[in-house]
């Protein structure tokens, strides 16, 4: 999103004392970077100096450059620190939507490989057993709608690799519509694909409650689904 002068503006879903939540864009990446004057980390931050001359901000989890969706900021050390234990701890849910051309074998699964992360060409692969490098990965998913683009799947990570639904997608025959680098052959936006994180839930303070934010989707033709 953009203002008349072409800036672009941060698109907040949720500020309290603490934290703040956002929808990042896709093709923005989501730390602070020298290569880079304008990323998810220093819009909000210069939002956070509206009102505060030295704000703490945290980077609590990531979103690859092409991925949208809801990205949480600590706005204090304490709640960096609470919330670093509850993702070491796995007590934070993602629920991802992605849109492939090509259906899955099943229309609901658990996928589970063993995933190594290849830096050379800044990719993830699938291993056939674990080791040093190559991780067990787990992911749930179902099918929840289609369109005249592709699926669109609920995916739930139980684990959180690099690159983890983009490499087990693909290896069941169905990359992210966009994602070439995993053997999508179709095109999307530039830096983007179509997988956009929907919600993030977690456990809250108060005793067994937990509290669920979610991203608006991407306002074009591919999002477009009647059950959303």
């Amino acid at each position: 999103m953009k203002t008349k002068d072409h800036f672009p503006i941060l698109d907040i879903i949720h500020e309290n004392k603490d934290y703040i939540v956002v929808n990042k864009t896709a093709g923005r990446i989501s730390e602070l970077s020298s290569y880079e004057p304008i990323t998810t980390e220093s819009l909000t931050l210069a939002h956070l100096l509206k009102s505060k001359p030295k704000p703490f901000i945290g980077v609590i989890h990531r979103l690859d450059r092409v991925t949208s969706g809801v990205l949480i900021f600590a706005k204090n050390k304490s709640n960096l620190v609470a919330f670093n234990r509850l993702f070491y701890n796995r007590k934070v849910q993602k629920t991802y939507l992605a849109i492939v051309k090509n259906k899955p074998p099943k229309n609901s699964g658990m996928l589970i490989n063993y995933l190594k992360k290849n830096n050379a060409e800044k990719k993830a692969e699938v291993q056939l057993s674990q080791s040093n490098e190559a991780k067990e990965s787990f992911l749930s998913y179902k099918l929840i709608d289609q369109n005249n683009f592709g699926y669109l799947l609920e995916v739930k990570p139980k684990s959180g690799r690099f690159h983890q639904i983009r490499v087990q997608l693909a290896h069941i025959g169905s990359p992210i519509l966009g994602d070439v680098k995993y053997g999508a052959d179709d095109e999307y936006k530039r830096l983007s694909i179509c997988l956009h994180a929907w919600k993030i839930t977690f456990p809250t303070s108060l005793g067994d409650s937990k509290i669920t934010y979610s991203a608006p989707l991407p306002q074009d033709k591919f999002w477009k689904f009647e059950s959303l």
